[in-house]
């Protein structure tokens, strides 16, 4: 199962190095991504599944289409490529776009109807919180400034109110000032932490013993959370509680029901990051599912 189809390359490289009968499941929230995604991997129509869905809803949209396990689990938390360039849904902040970021314009509100209403204070902990901006109340006084003298229409817009509260020494670091704005007010639109912290919870009972699930973050905030979860889990507790994980409860003398395959997160090479300067901040964890559900 690929949780997080996007336009299909993941789903592309497993198939075309998995012989049949395997079969891939291939779920997003995107509908243009997934349909982009259907044209790519049209040779393989008859080894596919592809259906609209959000990864934090696992078991559900697995149970939709009368699967009850599957052997293995791909995450890739990053939006996709065409999302930046091509969707218009202000995800890049080179261009002038609309204030969205949503990554399924049929599902919530976007960035601008939320910025309309949103106080300074509140703003200014979403930077934080989400962004782990240091700047984060200088950031949002100016966004709410060019707001009420209405000049917050479009995305360059909300790059140049970020830009004015950025001392000019730090303009010309090699991350854009604006990058940690944009990255916490997309996980704030689309509930990314949320959509990962549910998956994290449920995975484990849709995974056949044996089987194994791939994560792939961008950020330390999603990684902490993939981390914290993995290792809780190795120790039989709960994805994120003291308690012990239900319902593959074991006693102490029992072997645990997950493992991690590595302990450490896998860096990309430097000649991946030379093909693909995007992989620069990817972590991959591997965790296996050992036990069998009670």
């Amino acid at each position: 199962m690929d949780g997080t189809l996007g336009t299909g390359g993941h789903s592309l490289a497993i198939l075309q190095h998995s012989p049949p009968p395997t079969r891939l499941i291939g779920f997003d929230r995107d509908l243009e991504s997934l349909e982009l995604a259907r044209q790519r991997l049209r040779p393989f129509a008859d080894r596919i599944t592809l259906a609209q869905g959000e990864f934090g809803d696992i078991a559900a949209n697995l149970a939709r289409l009368g699967v009850d396990a599957v052997d293995f689990i791909l995450l890739d938390l990053g939006f996709s490529s065409w999302q930046l360039a091509w969707s218009g849904r202000g995800f890049s902040f080179q261009r002038s776009e609309p204030l969205d970021l949503r990554m399924n314009r049929r599902q919530g509100a976007p960035l601008r109807d939320w910025l309309e209403q949103a106080g300074e204070e509140e703003l200014a902990g979403v930077l934080r919180d989400y962004g782990e901006e240091r700047l984060a109340g200088r950031i949002a006084r100016a966004v709410i400034q060019a707001r009420d003298a209405g000049r917050l229409e479009n995305t360059q817009d909300l790059v140049q109110a970020v830009y004015r509260a950025v001392p000019p020494r730090l303009r010309e670091r090699r991350l854009h000032p604006a990058t940690r704005t944009f990255q916490a007010l997309r996980i704030l639109v689309n509930d990314e932490l949320g959509q990962l912290q549910r998956f994290l919870e449920r995975f484990l009972a849709v995974l056949s013993v044996g089987g194994r699930a791939c994560l792939i973050a961008y950020h330390s905030l999603e990684d902490r959370l993939i981390k914290r979860a993995f290792r809780n889990l190795e120790q039989g507790r709960t994805a994120f509680d003291d308690g012990v994980y239900e319902p593959f409860a074991r006693r102490p003398d029992e072997p645990s029901a997950f493992r991690r395959v590595v302990k450490k997160a896998v860096l990309p090479g430097m000649e991946e990051v030379s093909n693909n300067p995007r992989a620069r901040g990817a972590k991959l964890r591997v965790g296996q599912r050992l036990g069998s559900a009670s």
